[in-house]
């Protein structure tokens, strides 16, 4: 007789996206059957379409759900932001484990399996991304420096134990979720609000994972408007702590 009583584990993806790379679909459904060989259990995959474009039409919507079995696609017509768009994405998960991650998949396999890993087997809560060495490399002189600036703010005014707190790779464990959806930055620094409320719950346990980005990994241009509101979030950011 067969183990009823078994839960078969499930892993959701959170995918935001806004203004993809041509063919982009594609590159979703060859990560989708990469992911599921390699790991234990099912995988459903969230997209959130952060703000209507020509880039999202019937065709692609069509292609989607034939290549991807039940493949949860969100969507509203205005930009929000990666911060709200995760956020719609983890409010319909129903995976024993979360992952979220950026829609041209900048970081290795391995490092998406590490993070699954570390969850799955009970030895982390929050599993964070770590950006290694070879990352910043890849950046331009500006973005290196806007990057590094923010860690220096971070161990300097928030003291919290990592201060890499922006790499584009994250998961938790299902009953973390609540925690996530706590935050309210809806860009840039909801990955800075999200690491800073998980060390604030005592009970839960952080890992830091170092990952690694593709080789064929190309950075968009930086939305240098952004700084201002940013560095507002940040300020308030702060004052919520004390």
């Amino acid at each position: 007789m067969p183990d009823h009583s078994t839960k078969i584990m499930i892993t959701t993806v959170v995918l935001p996206c806004y203004n993809p790379q041509p063919g982009w679909e594609k590159n979703i459904s060859l990560f989708y059957d990469s992911f599921r060989s390699q790991i234990n259990g099912e995988v459903e995959l969230i997209l959130v379409m952060d703000g209507d474009g020509p880039w999202f039409n019937e065709t692609i919507s069509s292609y989607l759900l034939q290549h991807i079995p039940g493949i949860i696609i969100v969507s509203y017509p205005q930009n929000r932001g990666k911060g709200f768009a995760i956020r719609q994405g983890v409010a319909k998960a129903s995976g024993n484990i979360i992952i979220y991650t950026d829609v041209d998949f900048p970081y290795t396999m391995e490092s998406m399996c590490m993070i699954h890993q570390e969850l799955a087997n009970g030895h982390a809560d929050v599993a964070i991304g770590i950006k290694d060495g070879h990352y910043y490399s890849y950046l331009t002189p500006m973005r290196r420096f806007i990057s590094k600036f923010l860690q220096a703010l971070i161990r300097l005014c928030v003291r919290i134990p990592i201060s890499d707190t922006q790499c584009g790779l994250k998961g938790f464990s299902l009953s973390v979720a609540t925690v996530f959806m706590r935050t309210s930055v809806d860009r840039y620094l909801f990955d800075l609000e999200f690491v800073k409320l998980c060390y604030r719950e005592k009970q839960l346990k952080v890992k830091p994972i170092p990952v690694t980005l593709n080789e064929n990994v190309h950075f968009r241009k930086m939305n240098y408007r952004i700084l201002l509101p940013e560095m507002m979030n940040f300020a308030k950011l702060l004052f919520k702590a004390r």
